[in-house]
């Protein structure tokens, strides 16, 4: 008989094959009524996987008494601090799938910065709805020469920073604090670099300091010719502040990459012409999803055996 688990939302199809080939997996997301599934799973069920992004709760853990193992597909962002503390006095482990994301995050994020300067999802649309034939598209805009201020410069930032040099951009960067190894200009003050700039990029984490970091104040001085780009976490730029500057003109575009509550995307982005939307997919490479695929298996695969998983991550901070 196979072991069983609880997979609490859906994952990335083939590894969801997989778990399926090795084990009985009862779907939560699928349920009529998620908390009678739980009921009935509970005296059988010793691990649950969830993405680290949709994490899990202390209702998961209350509701699976037997249970000794979460194994999280990407690293468990998605979980609160309480939580994680939870699961360690319960004894219960979790588990990530340690990767390097850093290049392939920088790829998306550089990458909105051209489309929304170039307008090329515009241009896909114009062609796409026949428009040329009456004339010629808005042209979009040269990067050769224009700053890019980056809000962030860890390692994803520093790798946005060299694709944006390579175009022809000057970088300047705005953070608790200045960095001694990089050349490029640093700002304390996140308003008077985006007057400065011609697009801003945000790539830090989601802290209550950066909750709304990216105000009305911000984009104001980022001004009318300047466009915005959002690859860290929704809530880090002011979303009604978002959709006024853009509606009012007050900038020129966006591109946004997550949303405040995703995958809710407000109304009036998905009307706006100058705004470039992507499904939160800054590490969504099929060599990303196959790796924590097979490290997701490996750490369920030594649970069941009884052996120590193979990536624990801490849950006492």
């Amino acid at each position: 008989m196979k072991p069983e688990i609880l997979l609490l939302v859906p994952l990335y199809a083939p590894t969801l094959a997989a778990l399926e080939r090795e084990y009985t997996v009862h779907k939560l997301w699928a349920a009529t009524d998620p908390d009678a599934l739980m009921k009935e799973v509970a005296n059988r069920v010793t691990a649950a996987a969830t993405t680290g992004l949709a994490g899990f709760t202390r209702r998961h853990l209350d509701a699976l008494p037997k249970l000794k193992l979460i194994a999280c597909f990407g690293n468990p962002h998605g979980v609160s601090a309480g939580d994680k503390a939870a699961a360690a006095a319960r004894g219960v482990a979790v588990t990530n799938t340690p990767d390097t994301i850093t290049t392939i995050v920088a790829d998306l994020a550089f990458a909105l910065v051209i489309t929304a300067m170039r307008r090329i999802v515009e241009g896909d649309r114009f062609v796409r709805s026949g428009k040329w034939a009456a004339g010629p598209p808005v042209p979009g805009r040269d990067l050769a020469g224009k700053t890019c201020g980056i809000i962030g410069l860890g390692a994803i930032g520093r790798e946005i920073a060299r694709r944006a040099e390579v175009f022809g951009m000057t970088v300047r960067y705005c953070g608790p604090r200045a960095k001694a190894d990089v050349p490029y200009p640093y700002h304390a003050d996140l308003v008077e670099m985006a007057r400065l700039c011609d697009c801003l990029v945000a790539m830090c984490p989601l802290t209550p300091q950066t909750l709304g970091l990216v105000n009305a104040r911000v984009l104001d001085a980022l001004g009318p010719e300047g466009y915005m780009i959002n690859v860290a976490r929704g809530p880090v730029v002011d979303q009604q502040a978002l959709i006024a500057a853009l509606k009012e003109k007050r900038i020129a575009g966006a591109a946004l990459d997550v949303f405040w509550d995703e995958p809710d995307v407000p109304a009036e982005l998905l009307a706006m012409e100058n705004v470039v939307m992507t499904p939160h997919i800054g590490s969504t490479t099929r060599e990303i999803r196959e790796e924590r695929g097979r490290k997701m298996l490996a750490n369920l695969k030594a649970h069941f055996a009884g052996q120590p998983v193979l990536n624990p991550v801490a849950t006492d901070r």
